[in-house]
């Protein structure tokens, strides 16, 4: 049995793990969309490195687009197993790909509009048809069901406390009457989440996948959320006159920030100012969040009780049309406009940056982990000029960040997430969804906690299970 790390490897984006057994089948792990690469990106995403035909089952942790949106692309080059996910998941996963084709062929358009002599005209990765292909292929596999792919197959789900639907993918795979026992965390959530509940214990694992976001940062110890948004807003629109963009995820991360906005309502502090959430795609999956309420924490709970419905508040308006979104642009009034996506790579936020990056007004609001070279990750980084739509622009808007806004737990949340686990039992630990020097310092804090054998694959890099060594041209191993 074999384990190649095709995505997320020594990155955060682009999530791909396969599993080849003996028999050839291969059970492939996420099929992620690389994002924020720079001008590597469209070349990350038109390589798998191995052949989609091949690919016998999927198996999806969670809709993020850095870990399903590569799935159409997938099934439209010869992918014709199952996806086994969540319910939630599939929800989401089928709007959230949907909207990843429209705004591929959106900016494909856009970009064709303004080529220059000797460029190449854009072509979007898959279309909405390959996302309605894709959707078909999916099977539900609800929390915590024992559920057998084929005999030699066993597939569990638990919580990963991530957002709406996110799992810790649990195998059991036999071969020559061996089991082995491999965890994939996804990615994992917080302990405390504003809206959403922790993490679930999982059994004893012999491999396992681990995701290290944060793997050398903590959370707490920072202003609550609500506090900051007061502040930045009250002195960007209230003293400042200008408006505060805020690029977010449209699942998970713009449903926590209507969460705080309504709390600062719910006690009478909430900035009086026009708030837009500008990405149909948000709007959906805010109702599809409403549509499972299962998923609240005890504090969401409890407040429910007090108002019917948390992501709703005085001066909140959707916004539905392209044309109300330009028209946002003319309109000199304050306000606050959230909008995906998250790393100001792609969608509307992006067009609302560009309009409003060079006057000292303004305020741009990150609210989560940015890939460095994102827009979003240089104007985090401090960048004084940056490059949209092929144009560079100078940075006058005032660049914050909401560091504590993460759905991504900090190394407490990842060591607690492997609190269940008897180091001494687990053979190997791999560590993806991380940066390189961030990787290097979790590795060294697990070794504390008696995790022996940890490996930090590279990108392509396999591994063959049972063994110590790293298979591969350029292959290293790298042990703490």
């Amino acid at each position: 049995m074999k384990i190649a790390f095709h995505g997320a490897a020594r990155t955060v984006t682009g999530s791909k793990h396969l599993i080849t057994l003996k028999n050839n089948t291969q059970i492939l792990l996420d099929c992620g969309l690389f994002q924020g690469m720079g001008h590597v990106t469209d070349k990350l995403n038109g390589y798998f490195g191995f052949s989609p035909e091949k690919v016998t089952y999927l198996i999806l942790s969670h809709a993020h687009i850095d870990h399903c949106g590569l799935l159409p692309r997938l099934v439209a080059e010869g992918f014709k197993g199952k996806i086994f996910c969540t319910s939630a998941t599939m929800d989401l996963a089928r709007i959230l790909m949907m909207d990843s084709a429209k705004i591929q062929m959106q900016d494909a358009e856009f970009s064709n509009r303004h080529l220059r002599n000797g460029e190449e005209k854009e072509e979007p990765l898959y279309t909405d048809e390959d996302v309605t292909q894709t959707v078909g292929q999916m099977k539900i596999v609800e929390y915590e069901e024992d559920f057998e792919i084929e005999p030699n197959i066993r597939l569990k789900f638990t919580d990963a406390g991530h957002i709406l639907g996110s799992a810790a993918v649990h195998l059991t795979i036999t071969e020559d009457d061996q089991p082995t026992r491999i965890t994939f965390s996804g990615d994992v959530g917080r302990y405390g989440d504003l809206l959403l509940k922790s993490p679930q214990q999982f059994d004893q694992a012999d491999y396992i996948l681990m995701e290290s976001t944060y793997g050398d940062s903590l959370h707490k110890d920072l202003d609550p959320i609500e506090d900051m948004l007061l502040e930045i807003i009250s002195n960007t629109c209230n003293i400042k006159k200008g408006k505060v963009i805020i690029p977010a995820f449209s699942v998970g991360r713009t449903q926590e920030l209507l969460y705080a906005l309504n709390g600062l309502e719910l006690k009478g502090k909430l900035p009086d100012v026009p708030y837009y959430v500008d990405s149909p795609l948000s709007s959906k999956a805010t109702e599809i969040l409403k549509n499972h309420p299962e998923v609240y924490n005890n504090g969401v709970k409890e407040t429910l009780k007090i108002d019917h419905d948390v992501f709703a508040f005085t001066g909140l308006r959707f916004i539905e049309s392209v044309e109300e979104s330009k028209a946002l642009n003319d309109d000199p009034r304050p306000c606050v406009i959230i909008s995906a996506s998250g790393m100001a790579e792609a969608g509307r936020v992006k067009h609302h940056i560009r309009n409003n990056i060079s006057n000292q007004k303004n305020t741009i609001l990150m609210v989560g982990y940015c890939e460095p070279n994102s827009l979003g990750g240089r104007l985090m980084a401090g960048q004084k000029v940056v490059e949209i739509f092929r144009d560079e622009y100078d940075v006058k808007a005032e660049v914050r960040s909401i560091k504590s806004m993460s759905a991504h737990g900090d190394y407490e949340d990842l060591l607690k997430f492997l609190s269940c686990q008897n180091p001494e039992k687990v053979k190997q630990l791999f560590l993806v969804h991380g940066e390189y020097e961030v990787q290097q310092h979790f590795a060294t804090t697990l070794k504390e906690h008696g995790f022996k054998h940890v490996a930090i694959p590279e990108y392509h890099q396999e591994y063959s299970l049972n063994s110590a060594l790293f298979e591969g041209e350029g292959a290293q191993t790298v042990m703490v």
